[in-house]
C-alpha cells in the first residue's frame, strides 16, 4: 500500500522464519516462491486514504505474528494474514481466491467471525463454511474450498480457483 504523498509502495506480509511480520524484506511486486503475484483488487483516491490506517491497525493487531506462530497448514500462514486484515476491514470489499490455503483459518478468535454483510464458521481452517461478503458461498474441506460467488459470478473448484462466468 502506499499513502497519498509517499514515494515508493509498501510490502507487508508473514513469512514463516525470522521475524515473522515483515515490512518492505521484498520489492512490492516481487514474486513469492516462484509465483508471479496475483491483484486480487485495488483500492485508490480518497477510499484508500480513508482506509489505509484502518489497515495498519489491523496488521498491528494480527495475534499471529511472532517467531513460532507461523503454520503452513492449515494456518495461520501468510494467507491468513492478508485474510485476516480484509476481514477486520471489510470496506476493502476484498477477499482471497479459493486457492489461497490458510484463509480460512479465523484469527478473531472462535470459530465464527463477521466481515461486513458475511458469516464465517471455521474449525480451525479444516472445516468450515462462508456466506455473503465478498467470498460469496464457500464450503471448506481440510483447506479445499468449493462454492460460488454472486458478486462477481464465478464457481468455485478445489484446485482450479474461480471459474468465471
Amino acid at each position: 500500500m502506499k499513502q497519498k504523498n509517499e514515494a515508493r509502495w509498501n510490502r507487508y506480509e508473514v513469512v514463516g522464519w525470522g521475524q515473522p511480520l515483515r515490512q518492505n524484506a521484498y520489492a512490492p511486486d516481487a514474486y513469492w516462491y516462484g509465483n508471479q503475484p496475483q491483484l486480487i483488487g485495488s483500492v485508490t483516491g480518497k477510499t484508500a486514504e480513508r482506509l489505509i490506517d484502518k489497515v495498519k491497525v489491523a496488521m498491528a493487531a494480527y495475534p499471529y505474528g511472532n517467531r513460532g506462530d507461523y503454520q503452513v497448514w492449515p494456518g495461520p500462514n501468510s494467507n491468513t494474514f492478508v485474510a485476516s486484515i480484509l476481514r477486520s476491514v471489510p470496506a476493502l470489499e476484498l477477499a482471497l481466491p479459493p486457492t489461497a490455503i490458510g484463509k480460512d483459518f479465523i484469527t478473531e478468535g472462535g470459530f465464527m467471525t463477521r466481515a461486513g454483510d458475511g458469516i464465517k464458521l471455521s474449525a480451525n481452517g479444516l472445516l468450515g463454511v462462508s456466506i455473503g461478503g465478498p467470498e460469496g458461498f464457500e464450503v471448506n474441506i481440510l483447506g479445499l474450498v468449493a462454492g460460488f460467488d454472486w458478486a462477481k459470478p464465478a464457481i468455485k473448484l478445489p484446485g482450479f480457483g474461480r471459474i468465471e462466468f
